[in-house]
C-alpha cells in the first residue's frame, strides 16, 4: 500500500506544495466525525491499496484538528474547501479535485491513469 504522509502544520503543508514541482501530490481533506467522509476515506485507501505503483506522494488532513493547514490548502491552491475533498496538486496548481460521493476508487484511478 503507499504510504500517506498526515500533514499537521502549515510548514508542512508548505514542503509538500514545493514537492509537487517534482512530483503529484495527492491531498485527501479528511472530517473524522462526518460519515460521508468516512465512505471516502474507505475509498481513498481501496486506491492506495490496489494502486501501489501510482507516481504521486499522498498526504492526509484531518480537517478538525488541523484547521489551519486546511484552511492554507484552500487558499494556495485556490479550491473552495469541502470536507471530504481530494486535490491532485502538480507544479504548485490544483490539477483535479472532488468532493463527497464523487470520492471514488474509480474516480481516483481514471485520473491517475
Amino acid at each position: 500500500m503507499s504510504q500517506v504522509k498526515e500533514i499537521q502544520t502549515v510548514e508542512e503543508w508548505k514542503a509538500a506544495l514545493e514537492s509537487s514541482s517534482a512530483r503529484p501530490l495527492v491531498v485527501f481533506k479528511h472530517s473524522t466525525t462526518c460519515p460521508v467522509s468516512a465512505n471516502a476515506y474507505d475509498e481513498f485507501n481501496k486506491f492506495l491499496k490496489n494502486n501501489e505503483n501510482a507516481d504521486a506522494d499522498f498526504a492526509l488532513v484531518k480537517v478538525i484538528e488541523s484547521r489551519p493547514v486546511s484552511n492554507q490548502i484552500a487558499e494556495d491552491v485556490a479550491v473552495k474547501h469541502e470536507s471530504p475533498q481530494i486535490i491532485l496538486v502538480k507544479n504548485k496548481e490544483k490539477y483535479w479535485s472532488a468532493t463527497h460521493w464523487a470520492i471514488t476508487e474509480a474516480h481516483m484511478k481514471a485520473v491517475m491513469d
